[in-house]
């Protein structure tokens, strides 16, 4: 059962793209969703090499409270409002009847704070990075890489469809990553309507084949449908492939290699990063 959600926000402008697609599996599922808000210590927003006297410190410590105080407020304000126009009821005590919200604030890093939270949750929600701007990566990384769950990458969009999960694509290539992967979202998979398995090229040396995780899901009384396709570009492949069959999203695994590696010299995963104009729950 999808029970509780993480959704990590600060004032970055994407809190409401993540609230939307959180609530939208939070209905289908009753599952509670914890919005933590980063936000970052005074002392923390000092650049290590800067040297000042210990008045100067101290007032600019003040003003940095003073503008975070007021951020703070107006972030809480937009998410109680954000709350109420997706229908989640604001309590701090769900019983799993109805989707609900809870908003806690933490100082701290935003990688830390995920961490602390993400690790019982049963998803992480963040937007899609944005690399021109430098947005958002830190925070995919540590959900995918620190916590151990599944994350649910969101892109920009000012609606998102209520049922955008009940499609989904599972990118199948017999990897670790990739069984890992579809044992942490049989919940989410457990709610779709049509279970569509993406099996890239011939597939990982002696890993399970694509009819294989057909049984898999037929144990669990889904059933799926296969679609195989070989290319030189899977990552790109993975992401025309899901839309050329209607999927509202992609379920697959992430970084078989390193993420400074794929970073650098590219890799499927990246690519789905970079390019996705769908949600995507990636697994490490």
């Amino acid at each position: 059962m999808l029970a509780k959600i993480l959704v990590p926000v600060r004032g970055d402008g994407m809190g409401k793209t993540v609230m939307r697609h959180a609530a939208a599996l939070a209905h289908l599922h009753k599952a509670h969703v914890t919005v933590a808000h980063c936000r970052a210590k005074p002392e923390d927003m000092f650049p290590y090499s800067t040297l000042l006297p210990a008045f100067a410190s101290e007032t600019i410590k003040a003003q940095a409270a003073e503008l975070a105080d007021q951020e703070e407020e107006a972030l809480r304000e937009a998410i109680h409002e954000t709350a109420r126009a997706l229908d989640l009821v604001e309590t701090e005590t769900p019983d799993g009847t109805s989707a609900s919200v809870q908003f806690i604030e933490e100082f701290g890093r935003m990688g830390d704070i995920i961490k602390h939270h993400g690790r019982l949750a049963d998803l992480v929600v963040t937007p899609k990075p944005n690399r021109d701007r430098n947005l958002g990566t830190n925070a995919l990384k540590s959900a995918l890489f620190q916590t151990g769950r599944p994350v649910l990458m969101c892109p920009p969009s000012d609606e998102v469809a209520p049922d955008f999960s009940t499609h989904v694509a599972i990118g199948w290539n017999g990897s670790l990553e990739a069984a890992r992967t579809v044992a942490l979202t049989m919940d989410i998979v457990a709610k779709a309507d049509r279970v569509s398995i993406l099996a890239v090229g011939s597939g990982e040396p002696h890993g399970a084949t694509a009819e294989e995780l057909v049984q898999y899901y037929r144990l669990r009384g889904k059933s799926a449908d296969v679609h195989r396709f070989d290319s030189r570009k899977p990552g790109t492949a993975l992401l025309e492939k899901s839309e050329a069959i209607g999927a509202g999203l992609l379920i697959m695994g992430a970084y078989g290699h390193s993420h400074e590696r794929e970073t650098l010299f590219g890799g499927n995963t990246q690519t789905v990063v970079d390019q996705a104009k769908i949600p995507v729950v990636l697994a490490h």
